[in-house]
């Protein structure tokens, strides 16, 4: 297709053409004109351990929502109904119980059955190392794109940097990135240290040189901006809406960009957003495959260009979907080669749902947990890596492992009275959520500015001195000064431990019957009476 003539100089040709010939014949009928295109675009982002459906008690119309099975049905559907159907994901599918025993080929499984015809790559696919994910990707025939991606102090692409898809005469150039503010606080950074994530906008610019005078749509995908909110119901709370400044700004210095799904914020777009300087259509779900992207373009029959768009997010009704044998069939054949995650270790009286910015009965518990496994004076867990709820009733292994997928081991590190405050300091922050706790109570107020909302904090009712030691227990990303939790990088470790899921199943084995943790740990004075 590529004439060495700029996009723009061939539709100057064609005009003229058309003026030509209508100055000729007189007119030009409209069964003459080239037809219009409609293409349309499905997306998903942050699946992650999404792989069942849960109860949506945030929404008033939907009793269960989410699962890959309903998901797949309802793109199914949309290709039955609809022309055009190309389908895409921007990153993080590397979650879960049977992705951790897989080395993530489950979910790389689901997408084939699915027929995805490009990702691009996610911190989370770095869970289990650079060479897993090397080797994994190549089990799917549809490109797996990070064109920032390179080899540590090389010029040799770690991934594939862009692809043409093309479908019934329609061309669709795809690239895509991984933020470097993903890749460098979202994932252990051991895990990405033989590569280089290189700037997002120069890599774009690269490949849409390389694409535009070859297809008609650019489509990025994208998985940059703030860390998304660890919360189920996070949409019907405002406070966890996240914005999408970082890819308006990718979408805008550069030129050429017809269409950006972006991820890892799970900033979802009930309504597409045109970035106005270069008109490039953003969108992103709520993550957790509790929505499908839609996005339906209308490109002109002669110029190629968008004439008009329509989108949205349609939710994946799990009680009016039903779920697609190919996935049910496929996932039942993975669980049945890992049968010790099936396992009924103990049960919940409750259900335990995760909370982001407020203390949570989960977070509460596994707090509890790292100072009874450990014997530290306290505990803390980041809400960033609780993944999933715990339900009321038999807990599996598999549930388990769903809620901490990742292969971290706790660590128990000397902390001094000021460190630890200087850590709540950072949590009050919520710029990576609120930290919970165990063994200690705080009050903080989040109408004060950062850095001074810190009110009080006790330890067996004393109020702690600065001068104060306490062996505290954490994951190891945090010890290692992940989620800005740098402050851990002064402390000493003290002892190692197994990752946390091993923990956690071991008190379930020993208590059987867990009860819901108690609450009144944090209190914070702008909003509690």
């Amino acid at each position: 297709m590529r004439t060495g003539v700029s996009r723009q100089a061939r539709r100057l040709v064609v005009g003229i053409g058309v003026i030509w010939l209508l100055a000729a014949c007189g007119q030009q009928s409209h069964a003459d004109a080239a037809p219009d295109k409609v293409v349309t675009l499905l997306f998903t982002n942050d699946i992650e351990s999404a792989y069942e459906s849960v109860p949506a008690w945030w929404l008033e119309d939907i009793e269960r929502i989410g699962g890959i099975p309903e998901l797949a049905t309802l793109i199914n559907t949309i290709r039955d109904e609809e022309p055009n159907v190309f389908l895409f994901d921007a990153g993080d599918i590397f979650t879960g119980a049977l992705s951790r025993l897989t080395d993530g080929a489950l979910m790389f499984e689901f997408m084939i059955s699915m027929g995805y015809d490009a990702m691009a790559i996610g911190n989370h696919e770095f869970d289990y190392g650079e060479a897993k994910l090397e080797w994994q990707k190549n089990r799917v025939p549809f490109p797996v794109l990070g064109a920032n991606l390179y080899y540590k102090d090389t010029k040799f692409p770690f991934a594939q940097p862009h692809a043409i898809i093309e479908r019934d005469g329609i061309r669709i150039g795809v690239v895509g990135i991984l933020g470097q503010d993903a890749a460098s606080t979202a994932v252990a950074r051991d895990h990405i240290d033989e590569l280089d994530v290189t700037d997002p906008a120069e890599a774009v610019a690269r490949s849409v040189k390389e694409l535009r005078d070859d297809v008609d749509l650019i489509v990025l995908l994208t998985h940059m901006g703030h860390t998304a909110p660890m919360q189920t119901d996070a949409e019907a709370d405002p406070r966890l809406a996240r914005d999408i400044d970082a890819d308006l700004a990718l979408a805008g210095s550069v030129e050429g960009i017809d269409v950006l799904f972006g991820g890892h914020a799970d900033a979802g777009t009930p309504e597409p957003v045109v970035q106005p300087e270069t008109g490039t259509i953003v969108m992103q779900t709520y993550g957790q495959a509790t929505y499908l992207g839609f996005l339906q373009l209308t490109l002109d029959g002669l110029s190629g260009e968008i004439k008009s768009y329509d989108g949205g997010l349609i939710p994946v009704d799990a009680t009016s979907l039903e779920p697609d044998p190919v996935i049910v069939a496929k996932n039942a054949r993975y669980e049945q080669a890992f049968p010790e995650i099936m396992q009924v270790v103990g049960r919940n009286e409750a259900r335990l749902n995760r909370k982001y910015f407020d203390e949570s009965d989960i977070g509460n518990l596994i707090a509890d947990i790292k100072v009874y496994s450990t014997g530290a004076d306290i505990g803390l867990m980041h809400p960033g890596g609780i993944r999933k709820d715990l339900p009321k009733g038999d807990i599996r292994i598999l549930d388990i492992l769903d809620t901490s997928p990742f292969v971290d081991d706790v660590v128990v590190v000397e902390m001094t009275g000021a460190l630890l405050k200087r850590a709540l300091e950072q949590s009050f922050s919520h710029l990576r959520g609120l930290m919970q706790v165990a063994g200690i109570e705080t009050v903080y107020d989040t109408s004060r500015p950062v850095g001074t909302r810190l009110i009080s904090v006790t330890h067996r009712g004393r109020a702690i001195q600065d001068t104060d030691t306490f062996e505290v227990a954490v994951s190891g990303i945090i010890a290692r000064g992940g989620d800005h939790f740098d402050m851990f990088l002064e402390t000493k470790t003290l002892r190692e431990y197994v990752p946390l899921s091993e923990l956690m199943i071991a008190y379930y084995r020993e208590h059987g019957s867990v009860a819901v943790p108690v609450a009144g740990r944090q209190k914070d004075l702008a909003t509690n009476d």
